[in-house]
């Protein structure tokens, strides 16, 4: 069996890239208001960014979950998500890349980001064959996500629900016009 292809794709410009987070009323609208995270959002917890828009559908359930009803768009810097990137420890212990368990659990508990792949998806959430980044933040990474790394905050609900409602109807095409124009993500692979 061959290795599994761990893949950034990703809405970028020469500065800055798109990840989504999904939220409650309660933190998304003050968000977007705000331009920037504000309570009642914890910088106390690990936050997670997925640059993939179809990643986050799935893990929202095209917003309906709960506690997930608003899909973000936030444009971050590309430096900010390079240095998580760098300064990032997988999210699970792997055989050939870590020496042993106890070396990766000293890695990841000094981190202040982690690196998790998970199965990218397709239109219809089914698993496709490349792995998509999860990036979680958390210690000194959530404020410099918060107040730094931001340039902006956009609420893509009404987007998701028009994607869905194509979907729903059965008209693919139309969904698949809608979709952010992801590509793959300039970035060297590190585990």
């Amino acid at each position: 069996m061959g290795r599994v292809k761990h893949e950034i794709r990703a809405v970028y410009d020469d500065s800055t890239i798109t990840v989504y987070q999904a939220y409650s009323p309660l933190i998304a609208v003050p968000a977007v208001s705000a331009g920037r995270f504000v309570p009642p959002f914890k910088r106390e917890r690990m936050t997670w960014i997925k640059p993939s828009f179809l990643w986050m559908m799935y893990r929202c359930g095209w917003a309906t979950k709960p506690g997930q009803e608003h899909v973000l768009a936030i444009s971050i810097t590309r430096a900010g998500f390079e240095w998580a990137l760098d300064n990032a420890a997988l999210s699970h212990y792997v055989r050939g890349v870590h020496p042993d368990r106890v070396t990766w659990r000293r890695a990841l508990k000094q981190a202040p980001t982690r690196v998790q792949w998970d199965p990218e998806r397709d239109l219809h959430l089914r698993e496709l064959p490349y792995r998509s980044l999860q990036l979680g933040l958390g210690g000194a990474a959530v404020p410099l996500y918060a107040d730094e790394w931001i340039t902006g905050i956009t609420d893509v609900t009404p987007l998701v629900r028009r994607i869905r409602g194509h979907l729903d109807a059965r008209d693919v095409d139309a969904a698949t016009a809608l979709l952010p124009a992801e590509r793959l993500y300039p970035y060297r692979e590190n585990g």
